[in-house]
């Protein structure tokens, strides 16, 4: 834990051979981190469902 008290906040690199083994970082930046990938995951959606056939109904037809 004192290392991970050492970043200060910011992701630390856990080395095994001087090559990373694992990140530990911070709940909020991992959960920040998540919400970046759906943000995309859910953007990738949208633009792929706008390149869809639509289907035209008026207000009087719903």
């Amino acid at each position: 834990m004192k290392v991970v008290a050492s970043g200060e906040g910011m992701p630390i690199a856990v080395l095994n051979r001087n090559e990373p083994a694992f990140y530990c970082i911070p709940a909020k930046a991992y959960e920040a981190m998540m919400d970046l990938i759906e943000d995309k995951e859910l953007l990738e959606l949208a633009k792929r469902r706008i390149k869809e056939d639509s289907v035209r109904v008026s207000l009087d037809d719903l």
